[in-house]
């Protein structure tokens, strides 16, 4: 799956790059491979559940601005099992003219599965982002993640009233495509509904291996979301749960409650929750 964006285009700002390669060893779950240039690096792994290996991404500059290319790779072997997720939200700051990028590429092998569970991307007024996120499934793979993207700071009353967003989401099972997405959000096109309809917050969860009485115990939960808009639709076995609203804190409550619900039938496990999202 080739990408659009090169990570290192841009002739000025921070590069940075991330490649992690998980693999079993000793009956569990081990990151065998970190390697990275530039300001990203990830925690040591933490093992709540014995053989699951969560794994905490860092960027310790605390935001990125235009001219910062940021690529991140992850490739799970088979019979691994991977939960990743950060600290806290992505910070994507007020561009001076360059764009800022983001490339995640992530492989996952027969018999693993990967849980790519981070917080929120904040998009500040006047920030130009190109955000993608590749995924290859193999096998028979297994996926949950989800993606939530913050337009403005809705706390304050801050609108995105100048910028560019480009997000891409794609997702493949042994070559051919199951999901394909792009969302593009300029100051002069927040109203259509297709584009988030003038609201802050939008978010995608993904899970696979979902079967119609998950996608219904799924509904239960989204006809609790007040009064955000919440649907859910089954791409093959590839549940999409989609969030629209004002509030980060509620989108990640409603996908944390889906999670929560349908782990033991898709990856096998009881949810739990990594202790960051505590703090």
């Amino acid at each position: 799956m080739n990408a659009v964006v090169d990570p290192l285009s841009s002739s000025c700002g921070w590069r940075a790059q991330l490649s992690l390669g998980l693999r079993r060893a000793g009956g569990r779950t081990v990151l065998a491979q970190r390697r990275r240039h530039g300001p990203l690096s990830v925690q040591r792994p933490f093992y709540p559940e014995g053989d699951v290996c969560h794994v905490y991404l860092l960027h310790p500059p605390g935001g990125v601005v235009g001219g910062d290319a940021l690529n991140i790779e992850l490739h799970a072997a088979g019979d691994t099992a991977t939960l990743v997720t950060t600290p806290g939200a992505a910070k994507f700051y007020r561009s001076a003219g360059r764009r800022a990028r983001q490339v995640q590429r992530l492989r996952v092998a027969a018999g693993a599965s990967l849980e790519w569970l981070p917080h929120e991307n904040i998009l500040f007024p006047g920030a130009d982002v190109a955000l993608q996120t590749d995924v290859e499934l193999h096998g028979d793979a297994r996926l949950a993640l989800w993606e939530i993207q913050c337009l403005g700071r809705p706390v304050i009353d801050e609108a995105f009233a100048t910028g560019r967003i480009d997000s891409r989401l794609r997702v493949s099972r042994d070559g051919l495509p199951l999901l394909d997405e792009r969302l593009r959000v300029s100051a002069d096109n927040r109203c259509r509904l297709s584009l988030m309809a003038g609201l802050p917050v939008g978010g995608t969860l993904l899970i696979s291996d979902v079967d119609d009485a998950g996608v219904e115990a799924c509904r239960d939960l989204l006809m609790a979301s007040g009064g955000d808009y919440a649907a859910a639709t089954l791409l093959d076995d590839l549940l999409v749960v989609r969030y629209l609203g004002r509030s980060t804190e509620r989108a990640r409550r409603l996908f944390s409650a889906v999670w929560t619900r349908l782990r033991p039938e898709t990856i096998g496990r009881a949810a739990s929750p990594p202790r960051i999202w505590a703090t």
